[in-house]
């Protein structure tokens, strides 16, 4: 199986924002260590090395140690605070011992065994109940090939990773593993990592220090961290999110002409932005899980799913597209409505249609995404258009027809291009990457935006790796657009000192978050996080004789049919080039309320979640209930008041809506509902259904837009209310739910906010 890699481009993602090391003393052993312990895992990390050289060159040496409970069952150590072209050590328990290796990659992929460095474990290691220790001699370890090093006398970066999945042969120093399930940086004083000792140390031996440590007792920091001393680039705009918003942001802004950096998380996804993650049965082709359509079920079903954010406690996409390159790509035009004063935007935005048309003209939709131009596995669009047309719907190409939702039906539409995963990476992303006056960077998290009351100066990063203590600087009226999700942006804002007094009080109690607050006479009152909307989502399961339910989609990622397969590695064509989804269809309803009501399903053949051979999801939009997004002490992100059903009504629609779709389920032959069962009624089933797995993840407006601060938290040009230069271009603004699924609204709300922020005045 093709692994993932250890360690990403540049340090990330830790569990825990960038730390500084500190000296300590290991109680088993008495060495004096300069390091960290990692309070999420429990991971120790210490370097000790010889007294710096009085002439002639230093040595290129170290001892170090690893110490980790039994959860660790791997851990990674990058002496350079990068996966490439750096020397990785990486460790597990193994029978007793401590099975170990060197290793080093200039490409994304495994690294593989690294000759040069003679590593030798020392005599207080150990492998018990409770944990494992390794101490171990590096030799030759303070340089290596590409030119990188360890700067011994000054400061610099190094790296760790995490895993709670096994090697694959533990026996095996140079066993592949897959990608860590956790990992972050630490800023090292290198110059305090010295010590007289270190023969004694080699002998084990602690010997008597001629001084005592400055901080003895953990890797707890006590001073902010301290990184490289050199500036890091300014920028005219910084986006903060690499999906569907921040993509088309960062495209329009570059086209424009401007300096442009565009800042993800996450790392790639799809093969040619460098991903790697690929199903066995397409090892040694550019298709990765998130090129292939036919793998989306999988998403779910993965034993080790990196690619979901692992501090959002919803499903979030934490790489290159965000949810772009995890969902099912449904792909609607959006309808009039969707823009209208009635659901919330301003009369300015109401004219959707040029914007909508320049996300047309980049990224068309597809109802047979197939290269020959074929439809596969769609008995179940057979049978449900049976059971449809004789309620009075109609047979529709869906994105022909944007404004009809009531009683329509057609093929499922999706922004697939080239029988692969299409979307804003497939095409804005194309073509911002070869201007000169854009620039990507991967793998770094943004906690907040750093700010002087209402002026943005920057945003604060983990990765202390490119100056300024992590901080990344604007230009003379520079600005910054946040994209990071209807979850990741409103805690970027918290963290900023920007919301609800509440979560603002969480990020204080933060200790290491509430040192990058601003004072608290700057902190601005907006309701962020607020009256937040997601299609509350049902599944009906049915059975039919003619459905081929392709096995719920469960052998897709390690042993699909071969045929299928075959198919679509040779010309993207056949079953593979398509999503599970095979038909959707609309119904409008009335409500006592006066409010307009839609009903959405999806038809598909099995599902990776569901035993069945023909399972259907409906939900409600133009919904009125809505919910809360906030942080926990964690700072992870999360509903805190769920969304789903509130209003009665609501509940009355869907409810409505489910027993008209199985009301003439007895006219199509062999079609029978299996969940609920004939002992359950619908209206049982849904005052039993769980309200968390109501969950469609369309989640909008937890910083919606609107025309005052009282109401909403971005302006009519998507501007946050009292700030000069801080945007919003994601799925947050948007005030309510659309019609169908927001992917495509959303990407045309995208284009239409840059074209605001670029039409303002006082702009770089």
């Amino acid at each position: 199986m093709l692994r993932r890699s250890l360690l990403a481009l540049l340090p990330i993602i830790g569990s825990v924002f960038a730390q500084s090391s500190s000296s300590y003393t290991d109680p088993g052993n008495g060495f004096v260590f300069q390091g960290i312990t990692d309070p999420v895992h429990s991971v120790t990390y210490g370097l000790v090395f010889p007294p710096l050289a009085t002439s002639g060159s230093n040595p290129n040496e170290f001892i170090g140690e690893i110490v980790a409970p039994n959860d660790a069952k791997w851990v990674g150590l990058s002496l350079g605070g990068a996966m490439l072209q750096n020397i990785l050590l990486v460790a597990w328990p193994n029978a007793g011992n401590i099975v170990f290796s060197s290793r080093y990659t200039s490409t994304y992929d495994l690294p593989k065994q690294y000759v040069g460095p003679t590593i030798t474990t020392l005599q207080s290691s150990y492998v018990n109940g409770t944990g494992w220790k390794w101490v171990f001699r590096c030799q030759n370890c303070t340089s290596w090939a590409g030119g990188g090093s360890i700067p011994v006398s000054s400061q610099g970066v190094l790296a760790w990773a995490y895993s709670n999945v096994a090697v694959d042969n533990p026996s095996d120093p140079q066993s592949t593993f897959n990608e860590h399930t956790d990992f972050g940086f630490f800023g090292m004083d290198f110059s305090s990592a010295h010590t007289n000792l270190y023969q004694n140390y080699l002998g084990g031996n602690a010997g008597t220090p001629t001084s005592q440590p400055t901080s003895p007792t953990s890797g707890t920091p006590t001073s902010a961290p301290t990184g490289p001393t050199v500036s890091a680039t300014p920028y005219d705009y910084i986006v903060v999110g690499a999906g569907p918003g921040g993509i088309i942001a960062a495209d329009r802004l570059s086209e424009a002409g401007k300096k442009v950096l565009l800042i993800e998380r996450g790392g790639p996804s799809t093969g040619e932005t460098g991903g790697t993650y690929t199903a066995p049965w397409a090892a040694g082709t550019n298709l990765t899980k998130f090129d292939i359509p036919g793998l989306f079920e999988s998403m779910f079903a993965d034993s080790n799913p990196w690619y979901w954010c692992k501090d959002i406690t919803v499903f979030a996409g934490c790489l290159l597209g965000g949810g772009t390159s995890i969902n099912g790509a449904l792909y609607w035009y959006p309808a009039q409505s969707d823009f209208s004063t009635s659901a919330g935007f301003p009369q300015s935005w109401t004219n959707h249609q040029p914007f909508t048309d320049k996300l047309k003209a980049r990224l068309p939709s597809t109802d047979h995404p197939s290269m020959d131009g074929q439809r596969y596995l769609e008995q179940s669009a057979v049978i449900a258009s049976q059971l449809l047309s004789q309620q009075g719907y109609s047979q529709i190409t869906i994105n022909d027809n944007p404004n009809w939702k009531d009683h329509a039906m057609g093929y499922s539409a999706f922004d697939f291009v080239d029988g692969k995963r299409g979307g804003p990476v497939a095409s804005y992303l194309r073509t911002a990457k070869v201007r000169k006056n854009f620039a990507y960077m991967d793998y770094t998290l943004v906690s907040n935006v750093v700010r002087n009351g209402s002026q943005i100066t920057g945003v604060q990063t983990n990765n202390t790796a490119i100056g300024g203590n992590g901080i990344i600087p604007l230009n003379p009226g520079g600005r910054v657009i946040l994209s990071a999700g209807s979850f990741g942006s409103p805690r970027i804002l918290f963290q900023s000192g920007i919301g609800p007094s509440d979560m603002i009080q969480v990020v204080q109690s933060n200790a290491d978050a509430a040192k990058r607050l601003p004072p608290k006479e700057q902190f601005i009152n907006l309701p962020v996080g607020m009256q937040v909307s997601d299609n509350p989502s049902v599944n009906l399961v049915f059975t039919h004789p003619s459905i081929d339910a392709y096995e719920n989609w469960a052998n897709v990622w390690s042993s699909p049919r071969p045929a299928d397969a075959a198919r679509y590695l040779k010309n993207q064509t056949g079953v593979f080039a398509g999503a599970s989804p095979k038909l959707n269809f609309w119904r409008a309803y009335s409500s006592p309320d006066g409010r307009v009501r839609w009903a959405q399903g999806t038809v598909r053949p099995g599902a990776a979640s569901i035993n069945t051979t023909l399972p259907y999801n409906a939900s409600s939009t133009g919904i009125t209930s809505r919910g809360r997004i906030g942080i926990d002490a964690a700072l992870r992100a999360q509903p805190i008041v769920q969304p789903w059903l509130q209003d009665p009504v609501d509940k009355t629609i869907l409810l409505q809506a489910l027993n008209d779709v199985i009301s003439n389920i007895n006219s199509v032959p062999g079609l029978t509902m299996i969940t609920p069962d004939s002992q359950m009624t619908i209206q049982q089933y849904v005052d039993e259904y769980d309200l968390a797995g109501m969950n469609s993840n369309h989640w909008v407006g937890s910083n919606k837009i609107g025309s005052n601060s009282s109401v909403a938290v971005v302006d009519e040009n998507a501007k946050v209310f009292g700030t000069n230069n801080l945007f919003i271009v994601d799925a947050s603004i948007i005030p309510s739910l659309p019609v169908g699924n927001p992917h495509g609204m959303l990407m045309s709300a995208a284009e239409q906010a840059v074209s605001r922020i670029l039409a303002l005045s006082g702009g770089p």
